[in-house]
């Protein structure tokens, strides 16, 4: 006899989950706790980053918008990811300190995560697995995720779409201004 319990049926491991990050808290470059729940009412843009990536330079571009529109209520999560051709191989001091001189990021800046394999971030397991964007991995670094202001994923941009495209920035425009 096979018995089934409630958590067995609601529980898959090939289920799609629900799109909303808030119950996430991960750490920062400076290993502090951050609760993710603590950026509702803000737009986000998380993104997977590496300093030695051919797309390092949209560091520039998470920047400029960023100070376009902060003060708005938006904010660019960076998750620096070693993942990709070893292209993140610095420690989080290094990271901090390469972004800070090579792009002047003041934009929160995460520990170092990974977004693939045994070890994978629940965040981004998340990102890549939901009702919203279905389940597809991160191909490479600097993919980008738009939330909502209650916590909710909204958008995902692969890497070759650049921050300050019109897709994302009518994206981030749109949701700020509900």
């Amino acid at each position: 006899m096979i018995l089934l319990t409630a958590s067995s049926l609601l529980k898959p491991s090939s289920s799609i989950k629900s799109a909303n990050i808030s119950d996430f808290t991960v750490k920062d470059i400076n290993l502090n706790e951050v609760k993710l729940a603590d950026y509702k009412g803000k737009v986000l843009l998380i993104v997977n980053v590496a300093s030695k990536c051919g797309f390092t330079s949209q560091y520039k571009s998470l920047q400029r918008i960023y100070d376009m529109y902060k003060m708005q209520g938006f904010e660019v999560l960076g998750f620096p990811c070693n993942d990709f051709g070893g292209q993140e191989p610095g420690t989080n001091e290094e990271i901090k300190s390469f972004c800070s001189l090579n792009f002047k990021v003041t934009f929160p800046m995460f520990d170092k995560v990974h977004i693939k394999g045994d070890d994978k971030s629940p965040l981004f397991d998340l990102l890549t697995n939901n009702s919203v964007t279905g389940k597809s991995p991160i191909k490479w670094n600097f993919e980008k995720f738009l939330i909502d202001k209650e916590g909710n994923i909204v958008k995902r941009f692969r890497s070759i779409t650049k921050p300050d495209s019109n897709k994302i920035i009518s994206t981030i425009e749109k949701e700020l201004s509900k």
